[in-house]
């Protein structure tokens, strides 16, 4: 390889490398959260579920404190999809960069998809929902996936629009396609737009969606490979507030935008009550603005304090998925040897969370580790 070029490539990777570390923080953040909201479902008896109309009993009253605790997860989901398609951007870009062709990296999309998208079923079901098939994140990142292997060879500006597009008349949509089919979801219904239980199968994050998340995070992938992390921070502090502004005029006029999970009262708890299953405007306004907003701030965090800032998050973030298929099952044995498992309260929940934490960090180190040594291994899937 002539000196000149591989100088030129060192240089590109000691500018690329740094600007994932916020990506990584975000994504060891929200796996701190989404532990928190995991350990809740094991062991908190008084747990709220309340984010969907199907769920909700109007009228009923609202703990704040058990609300807010399921709340503040509300961000992992919007963040975790959003980032892989920030992450596949990034990671397309460099896979061209070294010469691999378009096929090997459709291959390689298509093969990691399904392989996560086919850990729901077969691992996660097991303790979310023992005698259930339950479809929830990792079949939407996973099919999410497999579509972007066609979609990512349309011009950027018409994903921002469909993915916006979809945010706003994804309502209007479910609506007309339930009116079609009667009320009820058919099962191809169900995976792609409304989630829903049929049978012993329960969709809870249908795809087209969640793929709208990822379109955006693929977009702003693209925009990272060509910015800088100082233009990358301006954009997203600008569209977080403009999500923020679009959250509270949606939810104000408390209509259209809701997916029929109005505010009952003027309460905080009421105007942040908003409907996840599937997921509304309000919802995705105001998780995506926080998570813009949350990511504008690490950015400028490493702009003041360097990469190698927020370590633990660094190594959680680069570990999530393989934190993630562990830790419910480490949660739910540990619930099951203590005799615990929906008999505690909110201490229980928050202790449950940083002990389980705790048990995996030094496991997510190792891997992480391994991962690093091992670029070109099995552990690309995980």
């Amino acid at each position: 390889m002539p000196v000149h070029h591989r100088s030129g490539e060192m240089a590109r990777t000691s500018l690329a490398a740094p600007r994932l570390a916020p990506l990584d923080w975000a994504r060891g953040a929200v796996v701190a959260l989404m532990a928190v909201d995991h350990a809740s479902g094991v062991f908190n008896a008084g747990r709220l579920v309340t984010d969907s109309f199907v769920l909700n009993r109007p009228g009923a009253p609202l703990d704040p404190a058990q609300f807010l605790t399921r709340w503040i997860t509300h961000v992992c989901a919007p963040t975790f999809v959003f980032l892989a398609g920030a992450a596949l951007a990034l990671s397309i870009e460099k896979r061209h960069a070294a010469g691999e062709s378009c096929v090997a990296i459709d291959r390689f999309i298509v093969t990691r998809g399904l392989f996560i998208a086919g850990l729901d079923p077969l691992w996660m079901s097991l303790v979310f929902a023992p005698g259930h098939v339950l479809l929830q994140v990792l079949y939407a990142i996973g099919g999410s996936l497999v579509a972007m292997v066609a979609l990512r060879r349309l011009p950027e500006r018409w994903l921002l629009a469909a993915a916006i597009l979809f945010f706003v008349g994804g309502e209007a949509l479910t609506g007309l396609v339930l009116s079609l089919t009667g009320g009820e979801p058919t099962l191809l219904v169900a995976l792609l737009l409304t989630g829903g239980q049929l049978g012993g199968l329960i969709v809870a994050y249908p795809l087209v969606p969640w793929l709208a998340f990822m379109l955006l995070g693929w977009c702003f992938g693209r925009f990272l490979v060509r910015a800088d992390a100082a233009a990358a921070g301006r954009l997203l502090a600008v569209a977080g507030v403009g999500a923020l502004a679009l959250f509270a005029l949606v939810r104000g006029l408390n209509g259209y935008g809701n997916m029929r999970l109005p505010r009952e009262d003027a309460s905080l708890v009421q105007w942040l009550h908003v409907s996840k299953y599937p997921p509304s405007l309000s919802y995705a306004a105001l998780e995506l603005g926080l998570m813009a907003l949350g990511l504008a701030a690490l950015l400028a965090l490493q702009r003041a304090a360097g990469p190698h800032t927020l370590a633990p998050l660094l190594v959680l973030g680069q570990t999530a998925l393989f934190f993630y298929l562990l830790h419910v099952h480490a949660l739910t044995l540990a619930g099951a040897a203590l005799g615990a498992a929906h008999r505690a309260g909110l201490g229980a929940t928050y202790a449950a969370a940083a002990a389980v934490l705790a048990a995996l960090y030094p496991l997510c180190a190792r891997y992480r580790r391994y991962k690093l040594a091992h670029p070109d291994g099995w552990n690309r899937y995980v």
